[in-house]
């Protein structure tokens, strides 16, 4: 492995790390290509494995500035949340489980930099992936003279077996076991949001993953054979209280994904398009996420305004765009996200959904102060006066007027 040259003058990097074979192998090639002390920060959000190896991992590499923090509050308050008040969905199925998660982490990173005088911050996505611009775009937007070291757009290591070859040159421990005939099946992303499976046998679109696969769902198949029904209560257009027990945002989730996955809902297998320009499949498991953006149409479809809610949608898939190819903390998303969040001051009631072999079916919904729903008006008995019926008539000769001068024209 070639020594960095000298100009690069990198004295202290924080890196992004989880103690997996990837970022364990990055710790020390840092340490040994850049020569530089190495500062960890490994973020706890969510994603069901603990952390305290990796204190231990960075130790065994004299690692002295050691960071891990319990963020799954924040991620849920400050990003998960926001996100759902926009009902966001990439390309119309995906939830943006990974995506949302890369902003909170490069914020932290650009924290952790500047608390401990670092020059550079590092992070273990390749240079074929979208988490690469994602954080980069982020730590940019926080810390603009940031100097970020992304080993994979810079060594040689770029198969499994040379990164376990790596690891055994220089003793790293690593908890990685290959199949046979061949790596690992799949790689995985956690968080409180969902878990991503893509890579090794996933990247054949015509292969159906085993169902083993699956980690927090069970198959619809072998979920209970009687529905179980579920009561939200909103807030501004984030959800309160979940059966009508009231519960901070991190509860929230990890609740729902709890009953969701119980029940088979929230998986998804689809093939996406790369901010990089690649096609990639990915199956993904947001129990939690699916059983709360039915939920937020439901109570916003009785207390939003029509064209307020045209407008969200009509926005949606620019807002949802900017979360996937990276652009949180852009001016951009923030001002889309000061018009959602103006939109929720009366997103408030409940909701009752029923589960069922996964299944997510909205059975009710109820506001009793910002409902706009009329049952004096819709009614189909006697309105008493509330709506006059004639009054149609000359709002559809209004609106077919441009037809029918275009038929008259002889136009198809």
């Amino acid at each position: 492995m070639k020594k960095k040259s000298a100009e690069k003058r990198i004295k202290k990097v924080v890196l992004a790390y989880s103690g997996g074979l990837d970022t364990s192998v990055i710790l020390k090639w840092l340490q040994d290509t850049y020569q530089c002390e190495v500062v960890t920060f490994t973020a706890d959000i969510g994603q069901g494995e603990e952390v305290e190896p990796a204190r231990r991992k960075a130790k065994k590499f004299g690692i002295k500035q050691i960071f891990i923090e319990d963020l799954r509050e924040e991620f849920v308050r400050d990003f998960v949340f926001p996100m759902f008040r926009a009902n966001a969905l990439y390309e119309g199925e995906y939830l943006l489980g990974t995506s949302i998660a890369r902003p909170l982490i490069a914020k932290h990173l650009v924290e952790i930099a500047r608390k401990t005088g670092a020059d550079a911050i590092s992070h273990g996505a390749t240079g074929k992936g979208n988490d690469q611009v994602r954080f980069e775009l982020g730590a940019y937007a926080l810390m603009p003279d940031v100097k970020i070291i992304a080993p994979w757009r810079e060594w040689d290591l770029l198969s499994r077996d040379k990164l376990l070859a790596y690891a055994d040159k220089h003793g790293i421990p690593v908890d990685f076991k290959k199949r046979k005939g061949g790596g690992a099946p799949y790689s995985m992303d956690a968080n409180l949001l969902h878990i991503s499976y893509e890579g090794g046998i996933l990247e054949d679109p015509d292969f159906e993953p085993e169902d083993s696969m699956w980690r927090i769902t069970v198959s619809p198949e072998k979920a209970p054979g009687r529905p179980e029904h579920v009561e939200l209560e909103y807030r501004k257009g984030d959800i309160v209280a979940v059966n009508g027990k009231k519960m901070t945002p991190a509860q929230v989730l990890a609740k729902l994904n709890q009953i969701g996955g119980k029940h088979g809902v929230g998986r998804l297998d689809i093939v996406e398009n790369r901010y990089v320009g690649m096609k990639s499949r990915g199956c993904y498991e947001t129990p939690g996420g699916t059983i709360m953006l039915k939920a937020h149409r439901a109570i916003e479809s009785i207390t939003l305004d029509r064209e307020v809610l045209a407008l969200k949608d009509d926005l949606m898939p620019r807002y949802a765009r900017m979360i996937y190819n990276g652009y949180w903390y852009s001016p951009e998303r923030l001002l889309l996200q000061s018009l959602i969040d103006n939109s929720q001051q009366t997103v408030n009631g409940t909701v009752r959904l029923k589960l069922y072999k996964g299944t997510v079916l909205v059975v009710g919904r109820a506001s009793k102060s910002d409902s706009l729903f009329d049952s004096r008006i819709a009614t189909f008995d006697d309105d008493k006066g509330a709506y006059n019926q004639a009054d149609a008539a000359g709002f559809i000769r209004l609106n077919a007027l441009r037809l029918r001068i275009g038929a008259k024209r002889g136009r198809k």
